[in-house]
């Protein structure tokens, strides 16, 4: 509803209450000559007096129940305003009725006056209640709310005797001075009123405007009426009726009527979504426990099998392709689980990239046919993202009671399996006693690797990078080990993707790359040759936006110039080609050398290695531990080093054990190698002495 539209209504409205005003007169006018009765029409003004009274009063009294909890502070004040209006107006019926059934020609001297005290007082509350400003309700206000009512029928009452104690003169006063102020309120509303919805267009607002505009034209309807009985003024009480009508079914829409449904969506929506995935629509979590909880609970359970499914690598499609396109996936994979369920078989939702289907009396063997059976519906590729992708699914088996006598344990037991599963690259796991306790040990190791960091029970060995030509040192490599205070050195293997996993490898990364640096600086001070630390960053690190700035103002704070620091990154770090491409430019800038680790072992387009702005290539260790044994592997090794020289690119080799390896190697040009053969890993002080005073090994 745009203000343009709501000035020509306005204008309408305007136009017809005089064009109402004249033709009432000309109506009145017609029976006066005509010498007709006129009592017909104050039958039919009883008749809208009582219209305007069950309005007032029906709302008033059916809204009081909702007034604590249910309704606004708006919708209270409308509803307070109707009970006053319909107070005055009940006066009002009863003075008439009286009046109607006792005098056989009513006059001028009757309770007219009450209609135009109830348009006041109508209109100065549709005034009042747009215009001052919304509070919270307190004891006052509740008490107002059911005393105004009573109020103004005590007013208007005291107002009625003392009308009996005034001369007709100054009754006549005051009953104009009533219709006067009415109409003058009423139009000063509408004024003001259509000004603010011009403003603010709100439908309320226009909603008190029309119902105004009636009461504009009654009152003037009441000012031209010579006579109570005459047709004017059943218009004008007419027009007061329908004044209140359109409040009642349309401003009290509005204020109670649509809150009181959008509560109630509001509230169904907050219970749907307490027992349902909002994105899938699935029950959740909350729902599967109470479903197992509830059958548990039956005399007659039998067995019943839990299967939680994970989707395979959905993090990298979310990283990928963006969220939305994870959420699509997820989709996906709901229907096609809902759609091949069987009955009494139920598909839950229970968290991020995880499933659950309860398959009632079923045992482990059945669950675990059942599981193969689902999974091969996923053998097919689906659209994501407009492209093609293959969904891979690991399943958990736990059945009850062996596995969980409760919904809890149940559900921990098929984690535990699924997870399993996911690990050892399985599709399908079975519960086993085992795998809570390696669960319990992963949860205390991640435990103790929180407290490891905050205690300092990491330091760095270095292992050198030494020259396949000459067998000089040329730089080193810092790896990160841990002394557990209780277990001994913890292998680099299990600690190192259990921090990728819980996010502790960002805070553990940090203090590698400070400590690695700081220790290249404290023996350039010392006067040995400078030599490149290389450094290891892992893909959460890799993927920090400001990492380069963090970078530089620690190199800063050392003093250690950026030439001497090689950061190695993996190639799953650059699939996402932009974001790798900014960093590695910024890295670069700061004047840092660039390796990729693991060479061979991933997916890097040669397309986008040609443009890459890096340094080094490292052969992976799985391909020089088979070059004299291995003719595909050599072949690779050969293939690497041969593109390496063409890209302008240096090479290193890792996981050199003996001499023909060494060989093989020179053969092929390769610049560096590192390995057993040279040395172990090593702590500071043995590196050292082996090779920072000019030792030459080879």
């Amino acid at each position: 509803m745009n203000t343009t539209w709501a000035t020509r209504r306005l204008t309408i409205y305007t136009f017809s209450v005089f064009l109402l005003v004249l033709a009432c007169e000309a109506a009145d006018y017609f029976f006066r000559t005509a010498g007709g009765d006129s009592r017909w029409a104050s039958a039919l003004t009883l008749m809208t007096a009582c219209f305007s009274v069950t309005a007032c009063l029906t709302v008033y009294f059916h809204a009081t129940p909702l007034f604590d909890r249910r309704i606004g502070s708006y919708s209270k004040r409308m509803v307070n305003l109707m009970g006053a209006a319909g107070a005055v107006e009940l006066l009002y019926l009863a003075t008439d009725l009286h009046r109607f059934m006792t005098v056989p020609a009513a006059n001028r001297s009757g309770a007219e006056w009450l209609l135009s005290l109830a348009a006041l007082v109508y209109a100065s509350g549709l005034l009042l209640l747009f215009l001052s400003p919304d509070r919270k309700d307190g004891a006052s206000h509740r008490l107002l709310y059911f005393a105004l009512p009573p109020i103004a029928a005590s007013a208007a009452g005291l107002l009625f005797f003392l009308r009996l104690e005034l001369p007709a003169a100054a009754t006549r006063v005051v009953d104009l001075g009533l219709e006067i102020s009415a109409l003058g309120v009423a139009v000063a509303a509408v004024s003001l009123l259509f000004a603010r919805y011009r403003r603010n267009n709100v439908k309320a607002l226009w909603v008190a405007i029309q119902s105004l505009g009636l009461v504009v034209a009654a009152q003037i309807l009441m000012l031209q009426a010579g006579t109570s009985s005459g047709v004017p003024f059943l218009l004008a009480s007419g027009l007061h009726s329908l004044s209140y009508a359109i409040l009642v079914s349309q401003g009290l829409r509005l204020a109670i009527a649509e809150p009181l449904r959008e509560r109630r969506e509001a509230e169904e929506r907050i219970e749907f979504l307490a027992y349902n995935d909002d994105l899938t629509g699935l029950p959740n979590r909350r729902s599967l426990h109470a479903k197992l909880n509830s059958h548990f609970g039956k005399d007659h359970a039998g067995k019943t099998a839990l299967m939680v499914l994970n989707i395979n690598r959905f993090k990298t499609i979310n990283d990928s392709l963006g969220y939305e396109a994870g959420d699509r996936l997820l989709g996906i994979v709901s229907e096609l689980l809902q759609n091949h369920v069987e009955e009494p078989e139920e598909v839950f939702r229970t968290g991020g990239d995880e499933f659950a289907v309860v398959l009632p009396e079923s045992g482990g063997e059945e669950a675990m046919n059942r599981a193969h059976a689902l999974l091969e519906e996923f053998e097919r590729p689906v659209n994501v993202g407009g492209m093609e992708h293959y969904i891979a699914l690991s399943a958990g088996i736990a059945v009850y009671p062996e596995d969980g006598s409760a919904a809890d344990g149940l559900l921990q037991s098929a984690d535990a399996a699924v997870h399993l599963a996911k690990e050892q690259g399985s599709e399908v796991k079975r519960f086993s006693k085992g795998m809570t306790l390696n669960a319990r040990e992963k949860l205390i190791l991640e435990s103790d690797l929180r407290k490891g960091l905050d205690r300092g029970e990491f330091y760095l060995e270095y292992q050198p990078k030494m020259s396949v030509e000459n067998g000089r040192i040329l730089g080193m490599e810092a790896l990160v080990r841990w002394n557990h205070p209780k277990r001994g050195p913890v292998s680099p293997g299990e600690f190192i993707p259990l921090a990728e996993e819980s996010g502790l490898i960002v805070p553990l990364g940090e203090w590698v790359l400070y400590e690695a640096c700081r220790q290249n600086k404290e023996w350039q001070d010392k006067g040995y040759a400078p030599l490149c630390m290389s450094i290891n960053l892992s893909i959460r690190q890799f993927r920090q936006i400001g990492l380069a700035d963090q970078i530089e103002q620690m190199l800063e704070d050392i003093g250690l110039d950026p030439q001497y620091v090689e950061l190695e990154i993996t190639e799953s770090m650059t699939v996402d080609k932009d974001a790798a491409f900014e960093q590695l430019k910024r890295f670069k800038q700061l004047g840092l050398h660039i390796s990729i680790d693991d060479f061979g072992t991933g997916y890097s387009s040669l397309h986008y290695l040609k443009n890459m702005p890096i340094d080094r290539l490292k052969i992976d260790r799985s391909f020089v531990s088979e070059v004299m044994s291995g003719q595909s592997d050599a072949a690779i090794v050969s293939t690497i080093a041969s593109m390496a020289h063409h890209l302008k690119l240096k090479v290193t080799a890792e996981g050199v054990e003996n001499e023909e390896q060494l060989e093989f190697l020179r053969s092929q040009r390769c610049h560096e190698a590192q390995g057993f053969l040279f040395s172990r890993p090593v702590p500071a002080g043995r590196f050292e002495r082996m090779f920072l005073r000019e030792q030459k090994l080879g």
